[in-house]
């Protein structure tokens, strides 16, 4: 009888163990982080003057954070939305897809996803953390206001401190 205990003891670790190690830590943005981006976004844009609609979503795609300037087409607003989500879930810029489509990769065209410019993953420590879409004024403003909006977490490499 003791030995069937012991066995179920082991038994039982080895499970909780087992267990333990399929687990694991992932970053992700906060509602905090992605009002930054969406205000580092903002700002870009408005010194610009090139109204558009921002979106910030998490590593799944899923909306944290949403404003549609003044002037903005209303076609915009779902364009920026699937632009940050292509982006999170790819965990690169909708314009290296979109290079890639250029330069011959036709099948990204054939799975249906949106490889517009404008899109850019949200890195924290060399993570993917979220992603930000722009949609507005041209393919190469939005990609530029995209990748600053995408900065805004990182760290200054001058004082490690966030921007």
């Amino acid at each position: 009888m003791m030995r069937l205990g012991i066995g179920g003891a082991m038994l039982a670790a080895v499970f909780c163990f087992a267990a333990g190690a399929q687990t694991m830590n992932v970053l992700a943005l906060d509602q905090a982080g992605a009002q930054t981006v969406l205000q580092a976004a903002k700002e870009n844009a408005e010194q610009r003057n090139a109204p558009s609609a921002i979106a910030v979503v998490d590593p799944a795609g899923d909306l944290l954070a949403f404003q549609r300037m003044d002037r903005v087409r209303p076609a915009s607003a779902d364009l920026a939305i699937e632009k940050a989500r292509t982006s999170a879930r790819l965990q690169r810029s909708t314009a290296e897809i979109e290079d890639s489509i250029n330069q011959g990769r036709t099948a990204f065209v054939t799975a249906g996803i949106p490889v517009l410019r404008g899109g850019m993953p949200i890195r924290v420590n060399g993570a993917v953390v979220g992603a930000v879409g722009i949609a507005g004024l041209s393919k190469e403003t939005d990609a530029e206001i995209a990748n600053t909006a995408a900065a805004a977490l990182s760290p200054s490499p001058v004082t490690g401190q966030r921007r």
